[in-house]
């Protein structure tokens, strides 16, 4: 069954392209949209009350019929087909760009043909654009995860944990490889933090498939990510942030319990921290364009580090 938005692009469609043809015939012109020549003489019917505001018959699509032909006399500015508008290529233009980072190298070839095709059929150059995504994938790093969990190995990671700004050294049972939310994620059983864990690979900075059976224990099974791979803990600190209209990018970033309107155009964000560190420092690199609401003692904590961060600023070199 034809939906009411799928019928309006046909519509749209429909009118520049007999334009385009005057006297073509209905049968033709069915079989170019792929529909019956019932459904394109309903869409015709349709199209004849059609038209600018007023609705008198100088303001509506003039078609006319002779025998099984069609030709469309008055399109009232419906001249020109469809064109995507410079946002629309530009999504689409960073959407190819994003997933050529997850194809293999055959797919990313036809990605990176159908883009340049784009590129060159929209009005606005977007050849000299460049669009700057998150940390590529080493697909090297991929291809011996996989190898790893095929062959059943232990791998050893050097993995920066981007809350505490610090870089580990752990060993981990890989489980599987996903793709979701837009990256890649590692999920296996790790032995430093003896749980089951997620790590994002583009923060892997070294990998070594070790030659060590992978046994992770019989309870040891991968999450639910049908809602997303964020999982908070009850026991996670609840933290507010009152974010300025400026900085409303971050719910965009961040995975958020809640987001409720603020003063000014603002945001009054809801989030869970099992580590609160990276909130201070999100908070401190923000400026005056987020504050913390609650808790007050992480209130005061980013308090304290900002006028020691003034006081440097102010300390004689």
């Amino acid at each position: 069954m034809t939906t009411a938005t799928e019928r309006l692009t046909r519509l749209l469609a429909l009118v520049p392209w007999l334009r385009a043809r005057p006297g073509v015939y209905v049968a033709d012109a069915a079989r170019e949209f792929g529909i019956t020549e019932r459904q394109l003489r309903e869409d015709l019917e349709l199209l004849w009350v059609c038209g600018l505001p007023g609705g008198s018959p100088g303001d509506l699509i003039d078609i006319s019929y002779e025998g099984d032909q069609v030709t469309v006399v008055d399109p009232q500015t419906l001249e020109r087909p469809l064109r995507l508008t410079a946002d629309e290529a530009m999504t689409l233009v960073v959407a190819a760009k994003a997933l050529a980072h997850v194809r293999s190298s055959t797919e990313r070839d036809a990605l990176d043909r159908a883009r340049h095709k784009l590129e060159a059929a929209v009005a606005v150059p977007l050849g000299g654009v460049e669009v700057a995504l998150d940390r590529p994938v080493d697909d090297a790093v991929l291809t011996d995860l996989r190898a790893a969990i095929t062959g059943s190995r232990r791998v050893h990671l050097r993995y920066v944990v981007w809350g505490r700004d610090e870089l580990t050294e752990r060993d981990v049972d890989p489980m599987r490889v996903l793709y979701q939310d837009g990256r890649w994620y590692l999920e296996g059983w790790c032995h430093s933090a003896a749980g089951m864990r997620m790590f994002r690979v583009d923060r892997i900075t070294g990998l070594r498939v070790l030659d060590v059976p992978a046994a992770p224990p019989p309870d040891a099974v991968p999450r639910d990510t049908t809602g997303g791979v964020y999982r908070p803990s009850p026991s996670d600190v609840r933290v507010v942030l009152a974010l300025s209209a400026a900085a409303r990018w971050v719910t965009d970033y961040y995975p958020a319990e809640s987001v409720a309107p603020g003063e000014d155009g603002g945001l009054l964000l809801t989030v869970r921290a099992a580590d609160p560190s990276w909130v201070r420092r999100l908070v401190l690199g923000l400026g005056g364009h987020a504050r913390i609401v609650e808790p007050p003692e992480l209130v005061e904590e980013v308090h304290g580090a900002a006028i020691q961060a003034l006081a440097a600023y102010e300390s004689p070199l």
